[in-house]
């Protein structure tokens, strides 16, 4: 199968760079899916999970905080002003932090905050996922 190179990057530093199959990410029309040979594309994306697969055929999970997503002949590029890979994600500090969100947004009602307040509990439910499909993808290569 084709391929194209993938470069995902943080503001912070290059998180991941090689040559893939297939990408998916939540653009903010919904979701994206990459093939070798995609139309160009610039867009937004959301906060949430950015999945591809390797030339290995294996895949791997990166969590990003928003950004945009460049399309262009051969090259995918990924920027985001975060980006942690899916391992090195800790599950304990993601659902304190889920559970801080969701008090605050139970105990301040409807407040003016509100609107950031679940903006924090969708980017922590999508680092969740992130895990938890990490961990899932870790058991079925054992």
């Amino acid at each position: 199968m084709a391929t194209f190179n993938l470069t995902i990057v943080s503001a912070e530093q290059k998180i991941f760079e090689g040559e893939v199959k297939q990408i998916q990410v939540t653009g903010v029309e919904g979701e994206l899916g990459i093939l070798p040979g995609h139309t160009p594309l610039l867009t937004a994306i959301k906060p949430g999970i950015v999945k591809f697969t390797l030339k290995d055929g294996n895949e791997e999970v990166i969590y990003v905080s928003g950004g945009f997503l460049e399309v262009q002949p051969n090259i995918v590029t990924v920027l985001a002003d975060i980006a942690i890979r899916g391992s090195e994600l800790d599950a304990d500090r993601i659902h304190e932090a889920k559970r801080k969100a969701e008090e605050n947004i139970v105990s301040r009602g409807s407040d003016a905050d509100h609107d950031l307040l679940v903006a924090k509990l969708s980017k922590e439910l999508a680092k969740l996922r992130a895990y938890e499909l990490t961990e899932k993808l870790l058991k079925t290569r054992r």
